[in-house]
């Protein structure tokens, strides 16, 4: 009997030599030649795939939509349209999802991993054909974020014979979605075997959660396949990503979100334009039926120019004593009256070469599967931040100029040994990483470096066809970013290092009869040293570090009765559950002086009233760690038909959390001992403590077939117009209101 690694190698080489041949397609067709980007399939931990099917059949309408169908996945929104999501795995804090790997089609995605794992940016959810979610010991292959989990974007393949479709989309919140799509191979072309790309363009515009938001977003990909011959492919891939956002801010208030509303937004002029260009190569050679050397290269280029009159909670004296005032007992301001804006401008580059080797052999006498593969990866950052001095000033005192540096190296070796009904996969990598940073202002420079060699191992037992066990352990690992590493003000190397852990998982999966499947995993991540960035914890405390412990129970389960019992009608139900029943931190969070924070007797008001003793205020071991909901749910209930007809209902629950690392119930149980009576008092009004409520939100989605190539679409995302808290980092943010949306799909 062959193996699933063995079968799914004499597949990719009957496909490659056209042995097997693609049959009429209702929809838009593959090509003859698989695309190998998926990975999922042959990895030993606890993976998780939404499919192509499911984006499209729950007219999933932002990244966040999606993850939260997958278990031990925390998706936070922010402004509602999923362009600055915030995404954590396993009981992490997600705010700007700095402690996830992106990938696309297997390469790097975010514009610094290494020196700035900041998310401000994210395509369109519907330029995508699937989304595989990594966790547990394979994250060795990938990095440099390797503490909990990482996100792999599957772009369109290509058609092998030519197709196309185009669908809109229009609902409430002004809403509008155009998209369309055209693909297809040649075969024969100027010698070469076969010739082909596929084109996606999106455009979607719309108001985001809170008045005086306008978002607008143009998304243009472009992939190239190019079949040399049997043995060799080429992959080209380009994109252009335009993001014209208006009124982005940050949240409210307690005042401000009990008085005005949950969409109140003062800040009218503030603008965020994002714009990035990207592409990549990759150039896969097969010596055999069993040796593929496949290499990536891939560059690009981001620039982020925000500007906005509010910060976090009211502290801008710019605006006048009254302006503070009136934000902190809820009264509505103007802020046309404050002459001022500042602009934080960012520009930044990446780019890298990936070779990867795989290889089936057997030279230690056991059938084996070999992975390893090195990266040189470079990134450069520039920085401003301007201070205008009129409230749509787009130029004017330069309070921050510098540029930041990162060059990393990193190797990986993995190597499957497969006896039986068991694999071994035991695995290591190594990252290498260095800084510089220069301020432009002053020539202040300084550079800082590390290296790390981070083990795996992972183990699979399968003693029956239709359930395998599997277990992983690794040495997690997040590097800091630039401006935390090295000092701004004296350029020398801060004690910081990166993030450590050590993480294991155990689990099953289950496929006992068709249509039925379940994933159940424990998870324990023990951190030697996690880093919390200083407004997670509430105000501006510098960047501290601590030990923390997360551990608990993810389950995924699915059934579709039309499988089980060969119906044309298909009843099915599918939930995805987390269970964090720990998330301590083990020891108090000790504070470090960030980018712009001087040392020694030095330091400043702020760093020690929010640090006393040198740890943040508030924190020590024992505690739960902020923004670690201890439950989280979604379930989904559903009917399906061969002829085309889908509608479901679909349940998010979120549990009860933390804002801060003191663990407030309520801000008004800040101690008093938060700097002078008035600061004190300030704090409680921010918006920023407090213990932030379970809650729940319902969706639908329906879809027709009506014709062989025409889908009628409607959905009603949060269709109570339930009204909740998503966040309080730097003030209150609301959920998204109910969305009604309708469209259709024409293929053709």
């Amino acid at each position: 009997m062959k193996t699933s690694h063995q079968l799914l190698s004499c597949l990719l080489v009957d496909l490659a030599t056209g042995d097997i041949q693609a049959s009429e397609p209702l929809e838009l067709p593959e090509i003859v030649v698989e695309e190998n980007v998926e990975k999922a399939a042959v990895f030993s931990g606890s993976t998780s795939v939404i499919d192509k099917q499911t984006l499209e059949r729950d007219q999933v309408f932002t990244v966040n939509e999606a993850l939260r169908k997958v278990p031990g996945v925390y998706v936070r929104d922010e402004e509602g349209f999923g362009l600055r999501p915030n995404i954590a795995f396993r009981g992490q804090n997600p705010f700007r999802s700095t402690k996830v790997l992106f990938l696309e089609d297997g390469i790097p995605f975010n514009f610094a991993p290494y020196g700035d794992n900041d998310i401000y940016y994210h395509p369109p959810i519907e330029r995508y054909d699937g989304i595989e979610i990594y966790k547990g010991a394979d994250l060795t292959q990938f990095g440099p974020q390797t503490i909990n989990g990482a996100i792999n974007y599957l772009t369109p393949k290509v058609p092998a014979t030519p197709g196309s479709f185009v669908s809109f989309t229009g609902g409430n919140r002004d809403y509008l979605n155009g998209h369309a799509r055209y693909g297809g191979m040649v075969k024969n072309v100027q010698g070469l075997y076969a010739v082909g790309g596929v084109a996606d363009f999106i455009h979607k515009e719309g108001t985001e959660a809170r008045d005086n938001t306008f978002a607008a977003v143009d998304d243009a990909n472009l992939k190239s396949i190019i079949d040399i011959d049997a043995r060799n492919r080429l992959t080209l891939r380009g994109d252009f990503f335009h993001q014209d956002e208006k009124g982005a801010t940050f949240g409210m208030t307690d005042a401000e979100y009990r008085k005005l509303g949950a969409r109140y937004n003062p800040d009218k002029n503030a603008s965020f334009i994002n714009d990035r260009w990207s592409t990549s190569a990759t150039y896969e050679h097969s010596f055999n039926s069993d040796v593929t050397l496949e290499t990536s290269f891939y560059w690009s280029a981001f620039e982020r120019n925000w500007w906005r009159q509010q910060n976090q909670f009211p502290s801008e004296n710019q605006c006048g004593t009254a302006y503070v005032q009136n934000r902190e007992n809820g009264i509505p301001v103007d802020m046309d009256t404050c002459n001022y804006d500042i602009g934080r401008n960012r520009n930044y580059e990446t780019w890298g070469i990936a070779p990867t080797l795989h290889a089936k052999h057997d030279l230690f006498g056991i059938e084996s599967r070999l992975d390893t593969g090195f990266r040189a990866h470079f990134e450069k950052q520039y920085r401003q931040q301007i201070q205008g001095n009129s409230p749509t000033a787009r130029s004017g005192t330069m309070l921050e100029n510098n540029e930041r540096f990162a060059d990393a190296y990193s190797g990986f070796f993995q190597n499957q040994f497969i006896w039986s009904d068991w694999t071994f996969t035991p695995g290591v990598r190594i990252e290498s990483v260095s800084y510089q940073r220069l301020d432009l202002r002053t020539g202040v420079a300084g550079n800082n470096g590390m290296t790390e060699i981070l083990p795996s191992l992972a183990m699979t037992y399968s003693p029956i066809d239709k359930a395998t066990l599997f277990f992983g352990i690794h040495r997690g690992f997040a590097p800091p970013r630039v401006e935390d590493s090295v000092n701004n003000t004296t350029g020398g190397s801060v004690d910081i290092g990166p993030e450590i852990s050590w993480n294991a998982e155990f689990g099953v999966r289950a496929r006992p009869v068709r249509g039925i499947k379940t994933d159940l995993t424990y998870f324990h991540n023990n951190f030697d040293t996690l880093t919390a960035l200083g407004t997670v914890g509430g105000v501006d405390t510098p960047v501290a570090q601590g030990q923390a412990l997360y551990e608990g129970i993810e389950l995924m389960a699915r059934a579709d009765l039309g499988d089980v019992f060969n119906w044309t009608h298909n009843p099915y139900a599918q939930v995805a559950y987390t269970w964090l029943p720990t998330a301590e931190t083990t020891s108090p969070f000790h504070c470090l002086p960030d980018s712009g924070q001087a040392t020694g007797s030095n330091v400043n008001a702020t760093f020690t009233k929010f640090c006393p003793s040198g740890n943040v205020f508030g924190s020590a071991a024992g505690k739960r760690a902020p923004y670690a909901p201890e439950n989280l749910l979604t379930a989904t209930l559903g009917y399906s038909h061969a002829n085309g007809f889908d509608a479901h209902l679909e349940a998010v629950f979120v549990g009860e959390q933390f804002a801060d690392f003191m663990n407030l119930n309520s801000a008004s149980d800040l101690p008093f001992d938060v700097g002078t009576t008035a600061q004190r008092d300030a704090l409680i009004k921010s918006g920023q403590f407090g213990k932030i409520n379970d809650y729940v939100v319902v969706n639908f989605a329906g879809s027709y077939k009506v014709r062989k190539n025409l889908t009628l679409l409607v959905s009603m995302k949060n269709m109570l117009d339930n009204t909740y808290i998503v966040d309080r980092v730097r003030g209150i943010q609301p959920g998204m209101p109910r969305l009604v949306q309708a469209g259709f799909k024409y293929e053709f």
